[in-house]
């Protein structure tokens, strides 16, 4: 953040000398730089922004007037009046904005966790993507990688199951546990 510091000097003849000194610095460098007559110079503020903001385009036929230091500033929209404290917090706990209570949480039949109706329980899904783990480590063992796996069905078989008719020329995988309440058998 820059800030404009103007100093009012206490005795008219330092104001004098300053006006003075002011005066030679600014002929000695524009005539070094540009060589001829430009506007004069003077305290100035300085804004840090991006420099993509855009800027105006000087055309030959405006006036020879100095760019003013409100025209590089870029103007927002900014509210006439203050909100009081009781709009703004009616505005903010507007009933729709609130969190909605839920009416559809539902005991799980399998673990007794709350869930909502709908949506597999989370300590469920938790026991299912542990025992698909195990399976795939099973068909990886057996198959030997992802790209040698037949293009065909899988069967899981649990202890003390077996295969049925249906199940022949399918890939038959099997697992040396009880089958899960939550797995069921096709």
């Amino acid at each position: 953040m820059a800030a404009l510091v103007m100093v009012f000097p206490p005795l008219p003849r330092l104001r004098g000398l300053l006006q003075r000194c002011w005066g030679r610095l600014e002929r000695s460098v524009l005539m070094g730089f540009s060589g001829g007559q430009s506007p004069p110079w003077g305290p100035a503020l300085a804004v840090q922004a991006p420099a993509f903001f855009p800027q105006a385009v000087n055309d030959a036929g405006e006036s020879s007037e100095a760019p003013s230091l409100l025209d590089s500033i870029l103007w927002m929209a900014a509210p006439k009046k203050r909100r009081t404290i009781e709009v703004n917090r009616c505005r903010r706990r507007n009933p729709n904005k609130l969190i909605k209570v839920k009416r559809n949480i539902d005991v799980c039949p399998e673990c007794g966790n709350l869930k909502q109706k709908h949506i597999l329980c989370g300590y469920c899904y938790a026991k299912v993507k542990a025992e698909t783990q195990l399976i795939r480590m099973e068909i990886r063992k057996k198959e030997g990688g992802p790209f040698s796996a037949p293009t065909v069905e899988t069967v899981v078989l649990y202890e003390g199951e077996k295969p049925t008719e249906k199940d022949e020329g399918k890939r038959i995988i099997e697992r040396a546990r009880k089958r899960p309440s939550w797995f069921v058998q096709n």
